[in-house]
């Protein structure tokens, strides 16, 4: 039977690589591209595609947050945006009401 693989993604080179889940004593993986190391975004995430910059620079601003893409029971990983005009609304939103970030970027509706 073939091992479980989780998401991780390269933000330099903008790739994404399908990897077994990591194990205690497993070293910090390293893109093979440019060798930088790999962060780990769960097992429900779509890469968007190399080309499309605006949705990288999306996706760089929801993982230096902490927002990740792990699998919640049936639903999936719940709403994540997608565009730059998405994030920048729920942080403005963020800033106002004094929510942290991780929060209002995974939230579906603002208030």
């Amino acid at each position: 039977m073939a091992q479980a693989k989780t998401s991780y993604v390269c933000l330099p080179c903008r790739a994404s690589y399908k990897q077994p889940y990591p194990g205690h004593h497993d070293a910090d993986r390293v893109c093979p591209r440019c060798a930088e190391p790999l962060i780990h975004v769960g097992s429900a995430f779509a890469a968007p595609k190399r080309r499309d910059t605006a949705a990288w620079r999306a996706l760089s601003v929801l993982l230096h947050a902490g927002v990740r893409f792990h699998k919640s029971c049936c639903g999936g990983p719940g709403y994540r945006p997608r565009t730059l005009s998405e994030v920048r609304e729920r942080m403005a939103c963020a800033r106002a009401t004094g929510e942290p970030f991780a929060q209002a970027l995974v939230r579906r509706d603002l208030p």
